[in-house]
């Protein structure tokens, strides 16, 4: 997920600002603040819709794709959409002083606000065209994305899912305590209250609220309203609430947090599976979901499950979150694939059938979101592996946690009051990619501070090769695969829309990539400002 990003570089990138080529040598942090801004008055000149952004552009700005292709009208919540441009424009604020970034942030704010459901949440996208708009979207580009069924219907709600709501929160939160402005405290408030008024009263949430109807997929039950883990939707909603308790002093997010800590707990399945699913029926048993989404017990879930545990112990104090924390580690070691069976490093399998712990393998048929379905089986015999855990260091740190005693562990517990703000004054430190597979799946890039200014091409922009594209909407797709018709796993026919990946593309306009090389730039400023 953040993996390091892609780029193509031109004739045009290959000179620094002062006219030099910068290699191993840094230039001035003079040069380095001129090509931050030249980038940012690209971005929010040229390339923002009503303060906006989606993912990746075409230089000709002829099409352009969020997680799909999307409209010109729209902008994306998940990342690296808006909020995460909305950070970095922050980031270069803080490390520069210079005011251009904070009404760059104040624009992307403003357009997440504009697209605020009236629940206090958002979706994955904000359509300016209107609702007109962006039903037509769903019913033709979103409905025929066969991999990606989350857009195969238009629920006229919002989101958890991705963090899609949660990271808008943050940002409006750092934007309002950023220099008080009272104008961001009422959507943000909102946005809170989204949050506590989802939740459920045995503490977890659901993928998508409120329930606006249901949308069954090829005969299954739909899944939005279940207990979500997946894609961290409690994990993050915690976190969330918790920097809402310390920067905002808001008691009435403390009961909310205690709960869904227990129920995270709870959620814990029984022998022979003892470890946590993707998600759960409201009777906290495990659930299917997208129609590749069996119903199961999953191993990287569960590793992500117990290190919650081990940060809910030293929340509370209370040893009941490290209670069966061995069941679930034995069942991981139980389940690690033998080594000829490992991908790279990838040793588990995902899916176990929660009664019998046998493996659930998931295929798929036919070529398109009309005749295409996706079925499970337990013929999993020839599957390798698909996420890595690495287990040694996961029982090592349950170890050392599960040594420490209450009041060793809450020393910096939130909840109590104390430890260090959870309101870093650099939030984007670390390279963003999301879903973006223009960026977690291109090469490497040279990272260095002179390479960066030196790539910044004469429009203003970083080129970067857009090797993942999609097929444009044609209609809905045949009733029978086409003659000849081979799967290639991420996309099917000439009528899917779903996004997949080609060994080039043509050079084009990355969101990710401005944040990620922003973030470098920022960083670089920032010490050099600091000696």
């Amino acid at each position: 997920m953040l993996n390091r990003r892609a780029m193509m570089l031109t004739a045009a990138a290959g000179v620094a600002l002062s006219g030099k080529a910068w290699g191993q040598e840094a230039p001035p942090v003079a040069d380095v603040e001129a090509a931050m801004r030249r980038a940012t008055d690209f971005m929010t000149g040229k390339v923002a819709v009503r303060g906006g952004y989606v993912w990746s552009y075409l230089a000709d700005f002829s099409r352009r794709w969020g997680e799909m292709e999307a409209y010109p009208t729209m902008i994306w919540t998940q990342a690296p959409g808006t909020p995460e441009m909305g950070q970095v424009f922050l980031d270069a604020w803080k490390a520069t002083g210079d005011e251009a970034y904070y009404r760059a942030a104040e624009a992307a704010a403003g357009a997440l606000v504009e697209g605020q459901h009236a629940s206090g949440g958002w979706n994955y996208i904000i359509d300016f065209g209107g609702e007109e708009s962006i039903r037509r979207w769903y019913e033709t580009i979103g409905r025929n994305g066969w991999r990606l069924e989350e857009f195969q219907h238009y629920y006229g709600n919002a989101t958890f899912d991705d963090h899609a709501t949660v990271e808008c929160g943050r940002f409006l939160l750092r934007l309002h305590l950023a220099k008080g402005d009272a104008k961001w405290r009422a959507p943000l408030d909102k946005a809170v209250s989204f949050i506590l008024d989802s939740q459920y009263p045995v503490g977890g949430w659901p993928q998508r609220w409120p329930r606006m109807g249901e949308f069954r997929n090829h005969g299954k039950p739909d899944y939005t309203g279940y207990i979500t883990l997946n894609d961290e939707v409690a994990e993050q909603n915690i976190d969330f609430l918790l920097l809402v308790l310390q920067q905002l002093k808001d008691e009435r997010v403390r009961e909310p947090i205690e709960r869904a800590m227990r129920c995270f707990r709870d959620l814990q399945h029984v022998a022979p599976t003892p470890g946590w699913a993707l998600q759960y029926t409201l009777d906290m048993k495990p659930a299917g979901a997208r129609t590749y989404e069996p119903r199961a017990v999953v191993p990287h879930t569960t590793a992500a499950a117990i290190d919650k545990m081990l940060e809910f112990y030293r929340l509370t104090g209370d040893r009941s979150y490290l209670a069966r924390l061995p069941e679930a580690l034995d069942w991981l070691a139980s389940v690690e694939l033998p080594r000829e069976r490992w991908s790279g490093d990838r040793n588990f399998l995902r899916h176990y059938e929660p009664e019998t712990n046998r493996p659930i393998a998931v295929h798929r048929r036919g070529s398109n979101a009309q005749n295409g379905e996706y079925y499970a089986d337990f013929d999993a015999s020839n599957e390798r592996g698909e996420k890595h855990i690495d287990l040694a260091r996961l029982r090592a740190r349950v170890a050392q946690t599960a040594a420490l005693s209450p009041e060793e562990a809450t020393k910096d517990s939130v909840l109590l009051g104390r430890g260090p703000s959870r309101l870093p004054d650099y939030v984007v430190t670390r390279e963003v990619g999301g879903s973006d597979l223009n960026i977690t799946a291109g090469p490497g890039h040279d990272g260095r501070i002179g390479a960066i200014v030196a790539e910044l091409n004469a429009e203003g922009y970083w080129p970067q090769e857009l090797r993942t594209t999609s097929h444009p909407y044609r209609g809905p797709g045949p009733a029978e695969p086409p003659p000849g018709f081979v799967d290639r796993g991420q996309v099917g026919d000439a009528w899917d829309t779903s996004p997949f990946t080609e060994p080039t593309g043509p050079i084009g306009i990355s969101t990710g990539l401005y944040i990620n090389n922003m973030s470098r730039l920022i960083a670089h400023v920032a010490k050099a400002k600091q000696a």
